[in-house]
């Protein structure tokens, strides 16, 4: 049967080769069956540039670009640790980059995808980080940087965000319901799927009256997670590496 597979969160790091042997395995077996694979942010654990030529990412961009080619397009919304991805490993992967909130019209579904981090507003904190560091000009600035200067500061924010991030409640880490229910309303869509918060699982909605539902994507810690879109069904998969 026809149909699309969505995911995000896997953080993919040299420190990490069991997931990145996963994503593989899951390139030539799962997203070779789907007429589309949309990755919603979070491929990468880090990302400063372009330019980095770390072997991972020369590896993950070959098996894109193979993935593409053989005629299953590819299309990316960034996450909030790889904000950065840029024109230039998109094109070497044969993807097609996304804004940040993306409505589709699926075998007769309406659906907004994102990457999830925008409906986090009770996260002040973070919001106000999000804002700064979206300004194109700080972006440029960044990435006119050296790229071992770039490693350095890429290291301590990473570090910074995981001691931020160990002393908040995690009720603010979670979508807001207002948030989530202003953004379907926008787009005039009454199925949500996005990743972000590590907290895989379909929640059922009423949205001006009618029945919705906000599906999560899972990282990939332990497991692969997907979601697959058909004519029939929309549904939340884990699968083993």
């Amino acid at each position: 049967m026809p149909h699309s597979l969505f995911i995000a969160d896997l953080h993919l790091c040299e420190e990490e080769p069991a997931i990145t042997a996963g994503f593989l395995a899951f390139l030539k077996r799962d997203a070779r069956q789907a007429e589309a694979l949309y990755i919603l942010g979070d491929l990468f654990e880090a990302w400063i540039g372009d330019d980095d030529p770390a072997p991972l990412h020369a590896e993950i961009a070959a098996e894109l670009r193979t993935l593409t080619r053989s005629g299953t397009p590819c299309y990316f919304i960034h996450g909030n640790r790889d904000f950065l991805v840029g024109k230039r490993f998109a094109q070497s992967c044969g993807m097609t980059l996304l804004p940040e909130e993306k409505r589709l019209e699926l075998y007769g579904k309406r659906i907004l995808i994102m990457h999830g981090d925008t409906l986090c507003t009770d996260d002040k904190g973070y919001q106000r980080f999000r804002h700064r560091v979206h300004q194109p000009w700080l972006q440029t600035l960044f990435l006119a940087l050296p790229l071992f200067i770039r490693k350095h500061i890429a290291a301590r924010m990473r570090a910074g965000s995981k001691q931020a991030n160990s002393s908040k409640d995690m009720t603010i880490m979670d979508v807001n319901a207002d948030a989530v229910k202003q953004a379907m309303s926008r787009h005039h869509v009454r199925c949500l799927i996005h990743g972000h918060t590590h907290r895989p699982a379909v929640h059922p909605l009423t949205i001006n009256g009618e029945s919705a539902e906000r599906l999560v994507l899972g990282a990939w810690h332990t497991q692969g997670s997907m979601i697959r879109v058909s004519e029939n069904e929309t549904v939340l998969i884990f699968f083993p590496f």
